[in-house]
């Protein structure tokens, strides 16, 4: 392989590394979404805020990391 070709190469690996990436991330908040979504009977109403607070949390959490990685992903073409 010559060094000219190598840019191009490692560009392709970035692009297929992202496209996967974000497939990743995308079936990761699915099956935590799955974990979520379960009901609990009886639930006290403080409970159900706390959970809604957590939830918001985490749902803020998720996106920000996945701007990160996005970023950085640009960032290194």
């Amino acid at each position: 392989m010559m060094d000219d070709e190598l840019p191009e190469s490692v560009k392709k690996c970035l692009d297929i590394l992202e496209e996967n990436a974000e497939i990743l991330a995308n079936i990761e908040l699915d099956l935590e979404s799955e974990k979520e979504d379960e009901l609990t009977p009886n639930m006290e109403l403080h409970h159900l805020y706390d959970m809604t607070e957590d939830v918001t949390e985490s749902a803020k959490l998720k996106r920000a990391e996945s701007n990160l990685v996005r970023r950085q992903a640009e960032d290194s073409f």
